[in-house]
């Protein structure tokens, strides 16, 4: 088969790492693979071996255009079987790239929410251009289906996954990164919450400083006796971040919470921390809560889009936006025994290699792909 992907954008989140892991290995499959990507280069994104297409898209109808019909001559030359893009602005180029090829388009949800109801209506009055949509989440479909963005007959979940080999705990490595961010070697001195995600609302960064604040003031009856620290890493956007240095500083967390910014190293960071946090408002199916499994992490997440079906019961799980459960769920985290926390991380991992490798995933993704490259006479 002939593949095209589309993307927003190739900067560094879990959609576009999703879309170009599952294009590489599509390509190593023996399938034909390009990716057009909207939007231009940006300084910090995803490397990828692909071939690829920047259309150079900008905030403008005339720019949209010319991107549009750039998009159409790569498509008449590279000839794809079928188009899969993911994320709303690719997913609605995607369609008007289909209606001009007459190839089928299958486009992805990656999240709860993509935006208000000028979106939604745009998903609803495109959808006879699609022929499948895909979320990847239950969550994630059913809030779609019942906004009336997408018909029930036309949606789909396929999981997100992840590459377990990439993401397997290794305790030489570990020992070499606690040293390198001058973390003691010493059992217990010290224990290390890592968080990571750009600083944007969907992260909902302030709840988890609200929540760590509550930590590190601790409780009268809790048993945790070792300092707590929390690494943050992911891209800085201004003004947002500089909004949440001033709040870490209110809630005099300046000399315990470490701002990493984007990292490349996550697996390492990982084998670094001890336990693993999210405080999201709102998600898909997040990758980073994946690979901190694999990464065999006790960890504490908010209840949004699919942590659930993720997490099963190899975590804790607490409602979003609610600062004071999350402490209490950390603090919990804190208080259990270094083997009670090993065995959870285990179960983590066995849970994530059971149920979401990118393998798998990849397999289910290449099935939909036969079926609508037969049923299109391609």
């Amino acid at each position: 088969m002939r593949i095209l992907y589309v993307l927003t954008t190739l900067g560094v989140g879990g959609a576009e790492k999703l879309a170009l892991a599952l294009g590489e290995r599509m390509e190593k499959r023996g399938h034909a693979v390009a990716v057009l990507v909207l939007m231009p280069p940006v300084k910090e994104q995803w490397p990828t071996s692909l071939r690829t297409l920047h259309l150079d898209m900008r905030r403008s109808p005339l720019s949209s255009l010319r991107g549009l019909m750039r998009a159409r001559r790569f498509a008449a030359e590279f000839q794809p079987d079928l188009i899969h893009s993911h994320c709303f602005h690719a997913n609605i180029v995607a369609r008007l790239l289909g209606l001009g090829t007459r190839r089928p388009v299958i486009s992805t949800i990656h999240n709860v929410y993509e935006g208000g109801w000028p979106r939604m209506m745009a998903y609803r009055l495109t959808d006879i251009l699609s022929r499948q949509s895909v979320a990847v989440s239950e969550a994630a479909a059913k809030r779609f289906i019942d906004l009336k963005a997408i018909p029930a007959r036309k949606c789909r979940v396929i999981v997100n996954g992840i590459d377990a080999a990439e993401f397997a705990p290794d305790a030489g490595r570990r020992a070499r990164m606690r040293a390198e961010m001058g973390v003691s070697a010493e059992p217990e001195a010290e224990f290390i919450w890592l968080a990571s995600g750009r600083i944007a609302p969907a992260k909902d960064y302030p709840n988890l400083l609200r929540a760590f604040a509550r930590v590190r003031a601790g409780r009268r009856d809790s048993r945790v006796r070792v300092a707590a620290r929390l690494w943050i890493a992911g891209e800085q956007a201004e003004p947002a971040f500089a909004e949440l240095q001033l709040l870490a500083s209110k809630l005099d967390l300046a000399d315990s919470v470490r701002w990493l910014g984007l990292r490349r190293d996550m697996p390492a960071l990982l084998d670094a921390a001890d336990a693993f946090v999210s405080g999201s408002g709102w998600e898909g199916m997040p990758l980073a809560l994946a690979e901190a499994m694999a990464m065999e992490k006790p960890f504490v997440a908010t209840e949004v889009g699919g942590v659930r079906e993720l997490a099963g019961d190899a975590g804790a799980v607490v409602a979003p936006r609610d600062s004071e459960a999350l402490a209490e769920a950390m603090l919990a985290a804190m208080e259990k025994s270094r083997e009670e926390r090993c065995a959870l991380g285990r179960s983590a991992r066995q849970r994530v290699v059971e149920h979401f490798s990118i393998d798998a995933a990849a397999d289910r993704w290449e099935a939909l792909y036969k079926q609508w490259s037969v049923m299109s006479g391609q």
